[in-house]
């Protein structure tokens, strides 16, 4: 950490003017936003029956509307870097969060599958919109502050998918209609951007940064972005993989009951929410090459004793840590992505988002392809390599670019 430029030297001028409780309400205001996102995005995956049903979609037209959205996500994270750089953080949170609540708002009122098409893209395009921007602002008000909070954040997001899903879930149960729930998340999902926003870091002009006139980069062209964007991207296959085959695994390999089964996800998912509050810590204290090693190395020892033992607690055990160890390698991969030289942070973000967003889609079909030709263990073994590959590549690119 000694090699890095001193916090006070990497803040813009127009930050660092800022008083302690400018900064401070800024980091409450980033929170919001990331509670919000991960809110939003979990009331959506809970209405995915109810829009299977109420569109009479067979399994191949439900994939393409959930295509939509991760189309209309990686659309958005390849184009819209350049634009969020220019306006700043502020207007492309509020933008892209309420493209994305006014859309969820319309999922299941819409009267076409085909339009339902089109609202879920730019659902998706909102989303990522709204992801980049956020986590750009995570970066500046980890500067401003001078101490890491990203980690943090990205619980923040975890906590907002529980919160919307366990209300989602409530309000179906106790009689509300979808198409109601989707509205009233949409409206609080409104109603919070419209009171985060203003406290969001003013936006710096580009003549105003300290490396202003540095030579700038093609995002496009940096060896630093794709190797970043390559970790994130295996980082990332382990993580979608666990999302669709860890209850699988419990069911089928395990044979637990229903019930046990459905625990793997808590574990994980647990697991990654617990590591992601205690993240930042460690990272200011050993430094972010030492955190993603010792991370994702758990990570690997967590899924190699999932299916070296395959029995319910050494499985939940093993997921737990998987959970806890690949719960920072997104907010780790993200900061360094908006500190490479000479790339606007938000485009440096959207480039890494893009690609890892790849590795989230590629995860469960690579593990069902070779689970297809030998079997389910086997296939989950791809986690595990995914594990360390990252544990051996992530410190030193991390070194290599002095984050």
């Amino acid at each position: 950490m000694s090699d890095r430029p001193s916090e006070s030297a990497s803040i813009p001028a127009a930050h660092r003017n800022l008083p302690t409780s400018a900064r401070k309400r800024a980091r409450y205001a980033t929170m919001a936003l990331f509670l919000i996102a991960g809110m939003m995005y979990a009331s959506w995956g809970v209405h995915v029956p109810t829009v299977r049903d109420r569109f009479h979609l067979n399994p191949a037209m439900l994939s393409v509307a959930l295509f939509a959205v991760a189309g209309g996500s990686i659309g958005a994270m390849v184009t819209n870097g350049p634009w969020i750089a220019r306006v700043g953080t502020r207007r492309a949170c509020l933008a892209g969060g309420l493209v994305m609540s006014a859309c969820a708002a319309l999922i299941l009122v819409v009267p076409s599958y085909w339009m339902l098409l089109v609202l879920l893209a730019f659902f998706g395009a909102g989303m990522a919109t709204l992801d980049v921007a956020m986590n750009a602002e995570a970066s500046a008000v980890e500067e401003a502050l001078g101490r890491p909070i990203m980690s943090s954040l990205h619980g923040m997001f975890s906590l907002g998918g529980m919160a919307g899903a366990a209300v989602g879930g409530a309000a179906l149960a106790h009689g509300m209609a979808p198409a109601v729930h989707l509205l009233l998340a949409a409206l609080v999902s409104a109603g919070v951007l419209l009171a985060a926003c203003p406290a969001v870091l003013p936006h710096v002009p580009h003549s105003e940064h300290p490396d202003a006139h540095a030579p700038r980069g093609n995002r496009w062209r940096s060896p630093a972005l794709w190797a970043l964007g390559a970790i994130a991207l295996v980082a990332l296959i382990a993580e979608g993989a666990m999302y669709d085959w860890a209850t699988v695994y419990m069911r089928d390999v395990v044979a637990s009951t229903p019930a046990v089964s459905s625990a793997a996800y808590a574990a994980f998912s647990g697991g990654m929410a617990v590591a992601r509050f205690a993240g930042d810590a460690v990272r200011a204290r050993f430094g972010a090459p030492q955190l993603t090693a010792a991370s994702a190395s758990l990570a690997c020892a967590g899924m190699i004793g999932a299916l070296l033992l395959p029995h319910p607690v050494a499985a939940l055990t093993g997921f737990t840590m998987m959970g806890l160890g690949l719960a920072n390698m997104m907010p780790v991969l993200f900061a360094a992505a908006a500190r490479v030289k000479g790339i606007p942070a938000a485009e440096g973000l959207a480039h890494v988002a893009g690609l890892a967003y790849f590795g989230l889609l590629l995860g469960p079909v690579i593990i069902g392809g070779v689970a297809q030709v030998t079997n389910l263990p086997i296939g989950l073994s791809v986690v595990a390599l995914c594990a360390a590959l990252v544990a051996f590549a992530a410190p030193k690119v991390l070194r290599r670019l002095r984050i």
